[in-house]
């Protein structure tokens, strides 16, 4: 084979590698649900966020339109491996059963992890991740809406940050407002399996780019957003 040659495959999956987000959002009889996924991405202050379409973390997030996206460090790895294969869903979904999910109501208490009241929204924050930002629902997109097969089964929801809260091991010492890459260490979901970040391997040319010059409308709005809940 030639070097740098390219071989087709059809992998199953194609998660090459993105943060482990734990979502938590308000069930029916107002308790927490907790449900770890890593279908995430941000840009500026809002997430867009792919998730099964009858999932409860969906259904809590389609009918509250809150939640907390909390990211757990390395160090949590095994904390949040007890949450894999629960589901708040009861009955436990037909397509969820073929993979081994089982119901489970109390996910903080499984994990081990400790609830802690929002500022702007229902759902609590998770105290032992670093970073928790509550937000609030702004659009649902439909995936594969095109195909019958697939019609109905994944969505990507659309969420507008209206908090961040940080531990202050992670933040740039001196600075109010940045976050140390080199001291936060990200949960990492790879082809299903649990990483953590290695070393920065080479200079940055876009971290030349001061910060400051990327904040935009919605921060703002978060500003205006009162803190009455807790």
């Amino acid at each position: 084979m030639k070097p740098f040659a390219h071989t087709p495959i059809e992998p199953g999956i194609l998660y090459f590698g993105t943060p482990v987000v734990l979502i938590s959002s308000e069930n029916e009889d107002g308790s927490a649900n907790l449900a770890p996924m890593s279908s995430a991405f941000w840009l500026g202050w809002r997430a867009m966020l792919g998730l099964g379409a009858r999932s409860k973390t969906t259904q809590n997030l389609l009918r509250t339109r809150e939640c907390v996206l909390n990211l757990p460090s390395d160090a949590l790895a095994a904390t949040v491996d007890r949450l894999a294969l629960t589901t708040g869903s009861d009955p436990v979904p037909a397509g969820k059963v073929k993979r081994g999910y089982f119901h489970v109501s109390e996910k903080f208490s499984r994990a081990g992890l400790t609830p802690v009241p929002s500022e702007t929204v229902s759902p609590p924050r998770v105290a032992e991740c670093p970073v928790a930002m509550e937000a609030v629902v702004e659009a649902v997109h439909p995936i594969a809406d095109e195909d019958s097969a697939q019609r109905g089964g994944v969505v990507a929801i659309e969420v507008r940050v209206q908090r961040v809260f940080v531990h202050d091991d992670i933040r740039v010492p001196g600075s109010p407002d940045h976050i140390d890459p080199d001291a936060w260490r990200p949960l990492i979901m790879s082809f299903q399996k649990l990483y953590g970040l290695g070393p920065q391997v080479h200079p940055s040319t876009l971290a030349r780019i001061p910060e400051r010059l990327y904040r935009g409308p919605d921060i703002d709005r978060a500003r205006s957003v009162a803190g009455s809940r807790g």
